[in-house]
């Protein structure tokens, strides 16, 4: 199972999902099962280390956010079985990609029972935005773990 998680630039919300979902999968035995990544639909970050305040917030709970910035591909709907949005807008954003899978699309917040809602963007905010951020993807994360290992969510990517 492969599983990308897409944000605006890729340096908050993306890699911090990525790190999230990669400490609860280790945490789970599933290390050899699920794989992540994380990419932005912007492109202004490409090849940056994520924010430095989404490091130390995540650091603080034992978890480690190493990834590169990058920009989403169209291709990543055929490489990834599952493509997980931040926010409604880039939520369009990828629905308009060349390629853009519907049943493989879906919204962060979904997994935690909390549809419709957006996990919010803390680059311009303080502190405190990035740990709010953490709370809501480590809900995130763990439903989404759930419905793996439920089936619901089943590998499908070439």
């Amino acid at each position: 199972m492969r599983i990308l998680f897409v944000c605006l630039g890729n340096i908050c919300r993306s890699p911090s999902a990525e790190a999230v979902m990669r400490h609860r999968v280790e945490a789970s035995g599933l290390a050899g099962e699920i794989e992540v990544d994380s990419a932005g639909t912007a492109g202004w970050h490409t090849g940056k280390a994520a924010d430095a305040r989404a490091i130390a917030a995540a650091a603080a709970r034992g978890v480690d956010v190493t990834s590169i910035a990058r920009q989403v591909r169209p291709e990543d709907f055929a490489e990834f079985d599952l493509v997980v949005a931040m926010d409604a807008a880039n939520h369009a954003d990828l629905e308009g990609l060349p390629g853009a899978d519907p049943a493989r699309l879906r919204m962060m917040r979904e997994f935690a029972g909390e549809a419709g809602l957006d996990v919010p963007d803390p680059y311009y905010g303080g502190d405190e935005g990035f740990d709010e951020v953490l709370d809501i993807l480590e809900r995130s994360c763990d439903g989404l773990i759930a419905e793996i290992r439920s089936g619901t969510i089943k590998a499908t990517a070439g």
